[in-house]
């Protein structure tokens, strides 16, 4: 399961002129859906994800959302993530700015996720896939447990269903914000039947996990897309009422911070996430299954081939069923499905099998069993296509029934990785701290000169700190790190000299090319550097007072004007650099068309 996933202080006078760069695009906002440039990938066009280091006041970030013409929609606040409204025709300009300011962790765009199914697929009209996967073998040893449902992050589950009705907790409507989740798209009844529907009852179709409940956590509306915003709080929400298997049968092929906090989020509340590959046909990595710390899954067909339409990549665990997969209809029929949305929720039966068989297992150790007991196809061993291999009931349900897992006593091991020991820091002090775990790192506390100042959740581990607060001279950063068994590990102290005099030099601006004077080419690439006896914080281009470019902690910047559509006449050119004190300096040329 494992996957991909510094700067100088400031003052606050700095942080508000950074803001300031937003006040260039206020305007009037509208919804709809963007695409980067280049990309297929869609997202919210008017709303950002960000995530503020932990211990920014709540006065600094109002006033960062007036000059950005932003306001907070709402918090997932086990993540520390806001969602924002933010001017849809200046969103890419607003997240630049959010990015690069210092009391921001990351700022990215909502992205759109998508249902994993393959339409209009012919199927076997029998469950040809529970026998592949030795599930009636294993249910000699095991039917599965009421005490471990199964969270199904979807469109929804038909409540009428009768291989579901008496199967459904109560769940959430991440859509209306409400408690019905009925089924708006169909997709979500299919992925429930698969993982779990009701059996043994002379009708219908057999689930792989036939006692374990299902908890529906509608995300995706009735066109199959979902927000990453939503996503993430189901499976927080899936965390916090204790679901250990958690499945998710959607993807998006853009990365996201927000994303893999979420996971992280339930991996230390000891939840398994299962996720689909998606159906791409291609190694391009669809997430949340690309996350580190999910269970990505990959499909097969009926003669243990690779399916054509799945993705694949390094990033895949393991791989199951998901070609022609006789499942439940939303109202109450029954059909075949294809798609590694398939795929997934056996996988997710078989992780809740393993849970259910012994439920002193931590999620690692169900992961482990689950990777050590597949069946391997394909080149020998870990290969990009099936993973460890697909995955066999019988065989891990066996293992987890001969396994005691022993008391975890290993402490997190953590560490300040900024700012660095001896350093002189002032204004807002962005501080990081590095912290693993055997098991997971449930929190980290950061101390300053031995008095706790914020605690983060979510990795990376980061704060902002407000210098201005010290009286100046020595001060001692200390992180403590917990695991889920209340382990503690203690990090290095690092001492840092806080120093918030007054700096009153600007920075110095050159801009190199074009040359005061010049006459314009139709291409013209405008070069500037600044330097600063402290450091440049931030270094911006501005054509006739338009911002083009604006770059941090660089001491150089360059911009590539067409000049094509620009009006004939005189036009300026003026770059202005910022250090960490807020002085700026600026360089302005005329140039000509």
């Amino acid at each position: 399961m494992s996957k991909e996933r510094c700067a100088s202080g400031i003052t606050l006078q700095t942080i508000l002129l950074v803001g300031l760069l937003c006040l260039f695009w206020k305007g009037a906002a509208f919804a709809g859906v963007g695409h980067l440039t280049g990309a297929s990938e869609s997202f919210v066009a008017d709303e950002l994800l960000i995530q503020p280091r932990a211990g920014v006041a709540k006065g600094r970030l109002d006033q960062l959302f007036a000059d950005c013409d932003a306001s907070p929609l709402e918090e997932i606040k086990q993540l520390g993530v806001l969602r924002i409204k933010v001017p849809s025709q200046a969103v890419e300009k607003v997240r630049t700015a959010l990015a690069n300011n210092p009391l921001i962790q990351f700022a990215e765009y909502n992205f759109l996720a998508q249902l994993s199914l393959v339409p209009n697929d012919q199927y076997y009209a029998s469950q040809w896939h529970l026998a592949k996967i030795s599930a009636p073998k294993a249910w000699d040893l095991t039917f599965g447990s009421e005490a471990v449902p199964i969270a199904v992050v979807d469109s929804g589950v038909d409540p009428t269903h009768p291989d579901l009705s008496g199967k459904l907790l109560p769940g959430y409507n991440f859509l209306g914000k409400n408690t019905d989740t009925h089924d708006v798209q169909g997709h979500g009844t299919a992925v429930a039947g698969s993982a779990a529907a009701m059996s043994n009852n002379l009708a219908g179709v057999a689930g792989v996990a036939w006692q374990n409940p299902i908890m529906p956590l509608l995300v995706a509306d009735s066109t199959g897309s979902a927000t990453y915003s939503n996503i993430a709080q189901a499976v927080t929400y899936a965390a916090d009422k204790g679901i250990k298997v958690i499945n998710i049968s959607i993807g998006g092929t853009s990365s996201s911070s927000t994303l893999q906090s979420a996971v992280n989020y339930a991996w230390n509340k000891g939840a398994v996430v299962v996720a689909a590959a998606c159906n791409y046909s291609s190694s391009t990595p669809c997430y949340p299954a690309a996350c580190s710390n999910v269970v990505a899954v990959s499909a097969t067909d009926s003669s243990d081939a690779f399916a054509s339409f799945s993705n694949y990549g390094n990033w895949v665990d393991v791989s199951a069923p998901g070609w022609g997969i006789y499942t439940t209809l939303n109202g109450g029929g029954y059909g075949g499905k294809s798609g590694t949305s398939f795929s997934s929720p056996i996988t997710a039966g078989v992780i809740a099998l393993i849970f259910s068989q012994n439920p002193s297992l931590t999620n690692a150790d169900v992961v482990k069993i689950l990777e050590e007991n597949t069946d391997d196809l394909g080149a020998a061993g870990f290969d990009a296509y099936f993973g460890y291999g697909r995955v066999n009931a019988y065989r891990s349900v066996l293992a987890a029934g001969g396994s005691i897992p022993q008391q975890d006593l290993a402490s997190p091991t953590v560490s300040v990785a900024s700012p660095s020991n001896g350093s002189t820091v002032k204004g807002a002090v962005p501080v990081n701290v590095n912290a693993s775990d055997n098991v997971g790192v449930s929190k980290v506390d950061l101390y300053i000169d031995g008095i706790l100042f914020a605690t983060d959740t979510s990795n990376p581990y980061s704060f902002s700190w407000d210098s201005t607060t010290h009286p100046g001279g020595i001060a001692v950063i200390k992180a403590l790190a917990y695991d889920p068994s209340g382990n503690v590990g203690s990090s290095n102290e690092v001492s840092v000299y806080v120093d918030n005099a007054l700096d009153t030099t600007p920075p110095s601006v050159v801009i190199s090319s074009p040359s005061n004077g010049a006459t314009l080419a139709m291409k013209v690439t405008i070069t500037a550097t600044a330097s600063d006896d402290a450091s440049v914080e931030q270094l911006s281009v501005y054509i006739d007072g338009s911002l083009m470019k604006s770059v941090s902690n660089q001491n150089s910047v360059t911009w590539n004007w067409n000049t094509n559509k620009t009006a004939a006449g005189a036009h300026e050119i003026r770059t202005v650099a910022k250090d960490p004190s807020g002085n700026t300096g600026e360089a302005r040329i005329t140039v000509y068309k």
